[in-house]
């Protein structure tokens, strides 16, 4: 190779090098990062971010579980390609910086003293005038006029003629600097408060997530961080009496653990309420003990009133149950079996299911809510527009349930209970926030580990007109419950329902109950004895279709024996079926009560409309899917507080960045920069000819009432010193 060949490629590899870092530094660069960005803010806010892995497969299925996975769509803000879209705008940022930062501090200290009359000229705002006043003492004075103006100025000699040079708002400059480096130092401070630290001890330090169950203290070394983690975010759940030294850093696939230089002991949490029922109030009392000093003080923590002590950031988040204990009553819900069983746990562990007759099973108590302030505004009546009225129907067509039997139990019903449970914030046309008292959620789970999540009230609530037990069943945890509607009897009870769904169960409470339905519906007069039989046959079958089998009960398996009877006399049948069965449920009612001594209730509307309801609630039980319904009957309260630990070095540089883009804004919009030249040359008269020329970076109204304020006053100066 030749060393002209060499020189070339040298200079080559230079202008390409020239080439890169000029579209690198560019403007265009960096509003592409900052549009990447955005739409990556997008996607971080819409979609949960670490959240638990089978929530997303849940929710979006395995196929595009995977694609959004690969894009590391479910961490946004610690994805490698945010990272690196940040680290090449903190790049572009400060290559732009470096560029043009030495021109424009250079440009702002110039005076542009080189310029030429000629050029002053070709200037939009220019003025021309001639004295008779000498050259020197013209300069002089229009210099002094020009600083009182609030210009800086300078006099400038030049062959057979003076410049006066003036600036005004030179630091306007100083206002791009400020905002382009806002930018690195909020990015950098986005980067140090970021899990790149922790990502780093990941790849480096062979840090990985802890995916099991087990002691805190005795999780080991690789799943734990250290005190001297710079940066962190994690989760602690204290409860009442208890104390924790570690805090848990949600990971997709598991957690981390991060140790505390501190212990903090929850003395008591505290709620206070609104008169609504809504809670106003969450707070902490804590005991801090610093490990290193021994130092243990008191503190309270609020809502947006943190704990801050040697850079932690203690926040209260939310609160939890902390292992209250709970005592329930078992009602079987399959066979003829009704008598009630008592059920002891804690929420967060498992109770075996003590039961016989329900098989193996194992209860999970997940969560308990000493009270539920719920929107009961009975603005809607959670009806099935769909139904045709018939089984389950009022006077006027509409399913007096709001359940849609083809899709399932308590489908249309949580449309308008939607209103009316859940989160007490939902907006309604009105509210009506209640306190419908306490409630307990489980999951059951039979020997095959498959299990079905159960939310169930303690108390009665006013639905539609009705006290009714709501007992909600989800399938998934992304599901929402479905509840079935209990009726309530007249103490406020499960114990009736509970005694007409066993006699249901059981065929020879049926066949007598069809008797005395026969023998009340047709007198024994003349031939009638065979009429009897027929309606004591029809009852009968009519109360074993309803009472069901494992493949299909209530209103369903009603659906399938209509559907074997001609089309054209299937709504005749129907009718003529509900109301045998109508009746036959009410005798099986009073029949039921005899065998335990009880005497018959009185036939009232107010016991009609009962067996109605149960009725309803028979017919969704089959699909409630559970061989038990517990009913919370007594608690024990333990709380506990969620709180959020957080070692944040970045907070106070994005701070630095936010008061440096404040300054960079307010210089670009409030300070302008303005030139101004004076060129005075003397003439043969022995006058003085002056040329005056203005600029500004921006050409406003404001620009051009000054420009015509200033040419007038050096006009009139002139004038007068020749006058």
């Amino acid at each position: 190779m030749t060393p002209s060949t060499a020189g070339v490629q040298i200079k080559t590899r230079r202008r390409w090098l020239a080439e890169v870092v000029e579209l690198v530094s560019s403007m265009r660069f960096a509003i592409s990062l900052l549009s990447l960005l955005a739409i990556a803010s997008v996607i971080g806010t819409v979609l949960k971010q670490n959240e638990p892995l089978p929530n997303y497969v849940n929710q979006f299925g395995p196929f595009w579980f995977e694609i959004f996975g690969t894009f590391g769509l479910y961490s946004v803000y610690a994805a490698w390609w945010f990272l690196m879209i940040l680290g090449f705008l903190v790049l572009s940022t400060s290559l732009c910086i470096t560029r043009n930062a030495p021109k424009m501090i250079k440009d702002m200290r110039s005076w542009r003293e080189n310029v030429r009359e000629q050029s002053l000229r070709n200037f939009h705002h220019r003025q021309a005038w001639q004295v008779a006043t000498p050259r020197a003492v013209l300069a002089q004075d229009l210099a002094a006029r020009i600083g009182a103006a609030g210009y800086k100025v300078k006099l400038v000699e030049k062959e057979n003629a003076t410049l006066i040079a003036a600036k005004q708002g030179a630091a306007n400059k100083w206002g791009y600097i400020f905002a382009h480096s806002a930018i690195v130092i909020i990015c950098i401070g986005g980067l140090l408060d970021s899990d790149l630290p922790i990502r780093f001890q990941q790849w480096f330090y062979g840090k990985t997530a802890f995916a099991g169950n087990g002691i805190i203290a005795q999780i080991p070394a690789q799943h734990r961080l250290g005190l001297g983690n710079p940066t962190f975010r994690g989760n602690m759940m204290i409860p009442e009496g208890g104390n924790s030294t570690t805090a848990i850093i949600q990971q997709q696939n598991g957690v981390l653990v991060q140790d505390l230089p501190i212990t903090i002991e929850l003395k008591k949490f505290v709620i206070d309420f609104y008169s609504t029922g809504m809670p106003k109030l969450f707070a902490s009392q804590v005991v801090v003990t610093d490990h290193e000093t021994g130092k243990r003080f008191p503190a309270t923590i609020k809502v947006n009133e943190p704990l801050l002590y040697n850079g932690l950031a203690v926040y209260q988040s939310s609160f939890e149950d902390g292992g209250s204990k709970l005592k329930l009553t078992g009602y079987p819900m399959q066979g003829m079996q009704r008598a009630g069983f008592p059920v002891a746990g804690e929420v967060g562990g498992a109770t075996p299911l003590a039961n016989p007759a329900s098989g193996a099973f194992s209860i999970e108590f997940t969560g308990f809510r000493p009270f539920n302030v719920e929107n009961m505004n009975p603005g809607s009546t959670g009806a099935d527009p769909g139904s045709a009225g018939g089984a389950g129907s009022g006077a006027n067509g509409q399913d007096v349930r709001g359940v849609n039997l083809a899709k399932g139990f308590g489908q249309s019903f949580s449309d308008g209970l939607d209103k009316r449970l859940g989160n007490a914030a939902k907006t309604a046309n009105s509210k009506d926030l209640k306190n419908v008292g306490p409630s307990v959620q489980y999951k059951l789970r039979d020997q095959t580990g498959q299990a079905r999540e159960f939310n169930n009230y303690m108390q009665p609530a006013l639905v539609d007109g009705n006290y009714v037990f709501l007992a909600g069943m989800r399938e998934t945890p992304d599901a929402a419950f479905r509840y079935l509607r209990i009726p309530a009897d007249d103490n406020d009870s499960l114990e009736e329902w509970m005694r007409l769904r066993a006699a249901l169960a059981d065929p020879a409470m049926r066949a007598q109950a069809a008797r005395r339905y026969a023998l009340r519906a047709v007198s024994s007069a003349g031939d009638a004895q065979k009429l009897q039989q027929q309606l004591m046959e029809s009852a009968e079958k009519s109360l074993g279709i309803f009472a069901g089998d494992a493949r299909a009960s209530g209103f369903v398996a009603v659906s399938n024996f209509l559907r074997r009877i001609p089309a054209a006399d299937q709504e005749k049948a129907a009718d003529v079926f509900m109301k045998i069965l109508n009746g036959s449920l009410w005798d099986l009612w009073q029949v039921a009560r005899e065998k335990d001594g009880i005497k018959p209730v009185e036939a009232d509307e107010k016991h009609a409309r009962f067996l109605q309801l149960a009725t309803n609630a028979f017919a969704d039980a089959f699909l409630y899917g559970a061989p038990v319904y517990l009913q919370l009957t007594g608690f024990e309260e333990v709380k506990a507080s969620v709180l959020q630990v957080t070692r944040s070095p970045g907070k106070n540089v994005v701070y630095l960045g936010c008061l440096f883009l404040v300054l960079g804004v307010f210089s670009m919009l409030y300070i302008r920069e303005r030139r101004v030249w004076v060129w005075l040359k003397s003439d043969a008269t022995g006058g003085t000819e002056a040329l005056m020329a203005m600029s500004s970076q921006r050409k406003t109204l404001d620009f051009e009432v000054e420009f015509g304020r200033l040419k007038a006053q050096l006009a009139q100066s002139s004038a007068a010193q020749h006058a």
